[in-house]
């Protein structure tokens, strides 16, 4: 290995005369004007999830299927170990790309279309890419810039890709953006003609399958036989967030500072002012774990989601809870296993058989379409989402 020769430092401080004038202000995510349709971001950095990362994501997480935890059990399904969380996956995607898509984002929309490819394992390396699928400005004005002055939507895909290219997630999303107007542009992010292997019609690579499954460590709730569309399946536990939120932002590779700087968010104006408010992923990562054990601890893989909202923020020392409804069914004779399509529904500061009897079907009606339907939005519920698991059949 070459060396290279260091020279003695010596100080210099006090001979080099200050200069205010050259002072430099970097700063990072696009306004609304920045987002160009057609146009494909490189994120930075990308990340190599270790197993310590991976078990501790599960744990952390409440994942009740050991497909996740135990080593012997997930390659007794045909995995070569213990696969990450698509949790996990999700939530590092998704921060790879705050730094270019959405540090100065007013709001995440909503995320759609979203699906877990194939199997992530310890020791592989993500990273990620996002295209510009759609800009919505709102008023626009010569005199005001971009959006006339008002926050427009970009509407954004997103992939994730392992070392060897191959896409492991993608979904979409939409986040509402102010225009830059006389402020000064953020460091440009990589990108150009860059190759975007969005899968029009995505399928799970499932590994080979064994004839029979493994039984004994896990309960008897959560079999596929266990769900009829119409159930309501209420979570016996909450979950109080603490200020552990704030390392696991940095633990996924988050940027934005409303996650992580008290300084930044009591600053702000509006719903956002005040505590750092969680990331958003981990709010849904602490939800899906918390109906893990009564929805997903005999699914054989996680397929996805689509129709996901934040609807409320949550910040450190909230207490969130969890209910699921069955949507709908489809057995799949060949693969001894099915579809189940599930809403979640997450509250807050109430636990979730509280929260079904105050509220009733009103957790259940999507917080966008409340205007419409002459309904009040709930305070206490935070996010909705529908996702797809595929689930074993009962041995």
């Amino acid at each position: 290995m070459p060396s290279f020769p260091l020279p003695p430092q010596v100080e210099l401080a006090r001979g080099v005369p200050f200069a205010r004038e050259q002072a430099r202000f970097p700063h990072y995510g696009r306004y609304l004007e920045d987002f160009v349709p057609g146009q494909v971001f490189v994120h930075p950095r990308g990340l190599t999830l270790n197993l310590g990362l991976v078990r501790a994501f599960a744990s952390t997480f409440h994942q009740a299927n050991p497909m996740y935890l135990n080593e012997p059990f997930a390659q007794a399904h045909g995995y070569r170990t213990t696969p990450a969380s698509p949790q996990l996956v999700f939530n590092v995607t998704l921060s790879l790309g705050v730094q270019n898509d959405s540090e100065k984002a007013v709001a995440n929309l909503g995320y759609y279309h979203a699906s877990f490819l194939r199997p992530v394992y310890p020791g592989d390396t993500l990273r990620a890419l996002t295209k510009v699928m759609d800009r919505q400005d709102k008023g626009p004005s010569a005199s005001l810039g971009a959006g006339g002055g008002k926050p427009g939507i970009a509407r954004l895909r997103t992939l994730s890709l392992n070392q060897h290219d191959q896409v492991v997630l993608q979904y979409e999303r939409k986040i509402l953006v102010a225009p830059r107007g006389a402020r000064p542009e953020t460091v440009p992010a990589r990108g150009g003609d860059v190759p975007f292997p969005w899968v029009e019609a995505p399928g799970l690579a499932l590994p080979e399958l064994p004839a029979a499954w493994p039984t004994g460590l896990t309960g008897g709730g959560s079999w596929l036989d266990a769900f009829t569309p119409g159930d309501v399946i209420v979570h016996a536990n909450g979950r109080t967030i603490t200020d552990e939120h704030v390392p696991w932002t940095y633990a996924v590779g988050n940027t934005h500072p409303l996650h992580t700087d008290r300084v930044y968010s009591t600053g702000l104006s509006g719903a956002m002012s005040g505590e750092p408010i969680v990331y958003g992923g981990l709010v849904f990562a602490w939800l899906e774990g918390l109906g893990s054990r009564d929805v997903s601890e005999n699914a054989l893989a996680d397929l996805g989601f689509t129709e996901g909202y934040h609807t409320q923020p949550t910040v450190a020392g909230d207490t969130v809870a969890a209910l699921h409804r069955v949507l709908a069914v489809e057995p799949l004779r060949a693969l001894k296993a099915g579809l189940v399509t599930l809403q979640l529904v997450g509250v807050k500061n109430v636990s979730a058989a509280e929260a079904l009897d105050r509220f009733g079907d009103d957790l259940f009606v999507k917080e966008t379409d409340k205007k419409d339907l002459g309904k009040e939005k709930l305070p206490a519920k935070i996010f909705e989402i529908e996702r797809r698991l595929l689930v074993k059949q009962r041995p």
